[in-house]
């Protein structure tokens, strides 16, 4: 077509008649003529227009004079037959090969906004052949694939060189291949996603934002901004401390320009199963108390849930280093339960570094975040969906965090020890300190039972009262702002110190959150929930080192039988003392050493398939006749499915059963589909559990982990399936956070700058074909599928056996069992 047109005269006939030509040209190659691409020079094809409007702005800003090639319009590129030889390439060769990185460049509109010349050099990476004749690659996709393999098997960059530098030699000369890690990241890393340096007060006072901004000493502890040098010198220029803020927004808005994941963010919806089970948090109270509170925002299904998780790590990776780091990582509860929890769609949102952990002070750090989710929340942002092909108003509610038991305390703000440890008891907390143990122990369980359960009127077996005191009730939303609302706390690391006596009360609260400026949040049922994994971890390794009587991990010892002495309870356990030696007499739970020997044969001898826990002969010590080197999972694994076969000969059968009944507890609730109707019956289990253990276990077994097990089933209720809500993908996610830091002095450069490349590298492999995505792996079960079985033996079998197998297979059917009489 001709184009001479674009550079005449606005004001000019032939400009007219030019736009019309144009305007008529591209409505006939749209897909839907009320909304194509504005290529005025405001715009530049980043926004979708009418054609009245696009008719204005051609008018009013004129076309832009580098849109030669009329892509986004129907015009096909110069690129698709790059030979013009047909004796070489067949007809059937010259295909739009660039279609795919074109699509991919033009859904990452957002990111090029407020660049225009940025993305029209992505533009035309992704329409250059790799090299004259090349009908397979772009510069652009192969950037994209091999990118791909670096972040999916960890290559470093000193590697990724070489491998560019061989590749570019074996390509033809005058290639577009870059030759160096440097240039190929120059290249691709503009798909990726911005973030921010915010500078912070070194003492976690104040974030050098806002009304802050141009200050150069903290207001607060007269801390300067800025980093000392040699002999104390203040270095302008280089801040003491940065976070790394990742914002989750134009995050969000890039889920929906993919229409895949678009179609997915809407599934709980659309396509969730409703038959009385639980599956989906949207079948759940704390999901329906904000659909119905607020009517608007549960009218868009679009509208995002959200939920964040905050660890500490060490990027160092080092025992000797007590350098701190805290990533702040955002899921979203809308896609499909077998996406959600999935690396792909995890958004790291904050990075704050050390070297010491802000403690209580992180919701200076937070700061910016529900910022940003105060926006989402109360104004909205406009988001395009690629799915429906139309704009809406994306809003999005923060349903809960997921953390640790002490980092639970600091999102909180309440406490997580001494005498009020439990966040759901509050100040009804039973706890009493063990004088000859010297910790708390969280006992009174007898509380939860119902109020004519025989276990409340015994002594003896307890400790030595009757109890009769109804279970404490949780404190609503409401309640517990109604409590904070009268603490004045002030961050900072040396105010800390100073108000740390100041602000001792008998409250178990000790500042007010940062999340209770949202609005919603004082009225959701469950604002930070307990960490079932943790949980697991330490009730089963206090219970294995309590049964194998490991040094330093038992619960039974001198100073536990002087406590129940002290406590004139079960006093024939009291320590004795004969010829100058003390010893301990036998309780129900203490294992000879045959027993012990027993015990971990059973776990030596146990083989399991491939995935599911670590080599379990490995994690058994013979010689000490005790358990080393287990990681969390495996004692997941350990408490819910082998524990209970390994002791089903070695303890006393009252004893044997409790403990396989807690074991066959978590079992249950750590099922992905959750009946409602069993809930109560679990609830009771779990209490008369704990009453049978206090009966067998000295008080000192009871630490705070224990005692939290009585509250898990009430989150179940409120919040849904456990692994929506463990630490488990966080958790391994924070370790591919570590594996990113490849220069030890620039720990945070590495972490931000990997993590928008990776980033960049989810968003481009759903646009190419045969790349396997990194955040959605291949299940075992897939590579198992296309492995070949070693030393198999192929054997045929004779018709008659043919018929007897088929004959077994349908009498032992309980689908055919009406039909046969």
């Amino acid at each position: 077509m001709d184009k001479a047109w674009m550079s005449k005269n606005r004001l000019s006939h032939e400009y007219e008649v030019g736009v019309d030509s144009f305007l008529q040209f591209a409505m006939q190659n749209a897909n839907d003529p009320n909304e194509i691409p504005c290529p005025c020079t405001r715009c530049g094809n980043l926004q979708m227009k009418d054609v009245r409007t696009i008719r204005a702005h051609l008018c009013s800003n004129g076309m832009d004079l580098t849109y030669h090639t009329w892509i986004w319009h129907g015009e096909r590129s110069t690129v698709m037959n790059p030979m013009n030889d047909s004796d070489q390439v067949g007809p059937d060769e010259h295909k739009y090969f660039a279609e795919e990185t074109i699509d991919m460049v033009h859904d990452a509109y957002d990111s090029y906004a407020a660049n225009p010349s940025q993305f029209h050099k992505i533009l035309e990476d992704a329409e250059k052949p790799l090299y004259s004749g090349c009908t397979k690659f772009t510069k652009l996709t192969a950037l994209v694939k091999l990118f791909n393999l670096k972040a999916k098997y960890s290559w470093s960059d000193k590697s990724f060189t070489d491998l560019l530098s061989l590749l570019g030699e074996m390509l033809p000369d005058h290639n577009e291949f870059p030759l160096y890690y440097y240039d190929a990241n120059k290249s691709f890393s503009a798909l990726g996603m911005n973030y921010v340096k915010i500078h912070a007060c070194p003492n976690d006072c104040i974030l050098y934002r806002k009304e802050f901004e141009d200050l150069s000493n903290c207001p607060i502890c007269g801390m300067s901004r800025w980093k000392l040098g040699n002999n104390s010198v203040v270095n302008e220029g280089t801040p003491a401390k940065v976070l790394w803020y990742f914002p989750p927004i134009p995050r969000f808005q890039r889920l929906f320009r993919n229409k895949e994941v678009s179609k997915e963010l809407t599934w709980h919806a659309d396509k969730r199963i409703c038959d009385g089970y639980l599956r989906h948090l949207a079948d759940l109270p704390a999901w329906k108390v904000v659909d119905h509170k607020w009517l608007d925002f549960a009218s868009e299904s679009r509208n995002l849930r959200l939920a964040i998780s905050a660890d500490e790590i060490n990027p160092h990776s080092l025992m000797s280093s007590a350098y701190s780091c805290w990533p702040v990582v955002m899921i979203t509860y809308n896609l499909p339960p077998w996406l959600c929890m999935k690396r792909k769609f995890m958004m790291l949102t904050l990075l704050i570094f050390g070297p010491k952990q802000p403690g209580n002070d992180i919701d200076v750090y937070l700061a910016p975040l529900v910022d940003d989710l105060k926006c989402l929340w109360e104004i909205g942002v406009d988001a395009y969906d690629t799915y429906r092909k139309e704009y809406f108003s994306l809003r999005a509610v923060l349903l809960w965090t997921i953390n640790d038991f002490p980092a639970y305390g600091n999102m909180s703000g309440c406490v997580v020890k001494g005498y009020q440890a439990c966040p759901i008891c509050g100040e009804e907390t039973y706890s009493t300190r063990l004088k000859h143990s010297r910790k708390m122990s969280y006992t009174g369980h007898r509380r939860f039972l119902p109020r004519n359960h025989p276990y409340r009127r015994q002594k003896k077996a307890f400790n030595g009262k009757q109890e009769f005191n109804p279970a404490p009730k949780p404190l609503t939303g409401l309640e517990v702002l109604e409590r904070v609302d009268k603490i004045n706390y002030r961050a900072g690391k040396m105010i800390g110190k100073l108000q740390r006596k100041e602000l001792e009360t008998k409250s178990c609260w000790k500042r007010k959150s940062i999340f209770f400026e949202l609005e919603y949040w004082k009225h959701l049922h469950v604002r930070h929930v307990l960490d079932v994994m943790h949980i697991e971890k330490n009730v089963c390794e206090s219970l294995i080192g309590t049964l194998l009587n490991v040094p330093g991990k038992t619960k039974d010892g001198i100073a536990a039988r002087l406590d129940l002495v002290e406590m004139n309870v079960r006093t024939d356990l009291a320590p004795k003392t004969e010829e100058n030696r003390t010893f301990l007499p036998a309780t129900c739970f203490t294992l000879s050493r045959t027993e012990k020997r027993k015990l971990c044969n059973s776990l030596f001898g146990m083989k399991v398939p491939t995935g599911y826990s670590s080599n379990v002969k490995n994690l058994v010590s013979m010689k000490d006749l005790e358990l080393v080197g287990l990681k969390s999972h495996d004692y997941h694994t350990l408490m819910q499915q082998l524990f209970p076969i390994a002791i089903r000969d070695v303890l006393p059968k009252h004893v044997r059963d409790t403990i396989i009944r807690l074991c066959g507890f978590f079992n249950v609730l750590c099922n992905k589909v959750i009946d409602v109707s069993k809930l109560d019956g679990l609830q009771r289990e779990i209490v008369t559990l704990l009453c049978m253990l206090e009966k067998y276990f000295p008080p000192s077994f009871f630490d705070i982990m224990v005692h939290l097990t009585v509250h898990l089933v009430r989150e179940v209720k409120l919040c849904g399936p456990v692994w929506y809500r463990q630490m488990y993908p966080f958790e391994r996610f924070m370790k591919i956070l570590k594996g990113y830091v490849r220069n030890r002095n620039r720990p945070k450069g590495c972490i931000a700058e990997c993590y928008v490349a990776e980033e960049a590298v989810e968003f481009c492999s759903d646009y190419m074909s045969n790349v396997h995505t990194i955040g959605i792996p291949t299940s075992h079960r897939q590579l198992q599928l296309t492995r070949p079985l070693s030393g198999a033996v192929v054997y045929s079998t004779s018709l008659d056996e043919l018929h007897q197998a088929h004959r077994y297979v349908l009498e032992n059917d309980v689908d055919v069992d009406p039909y046969i009489e």
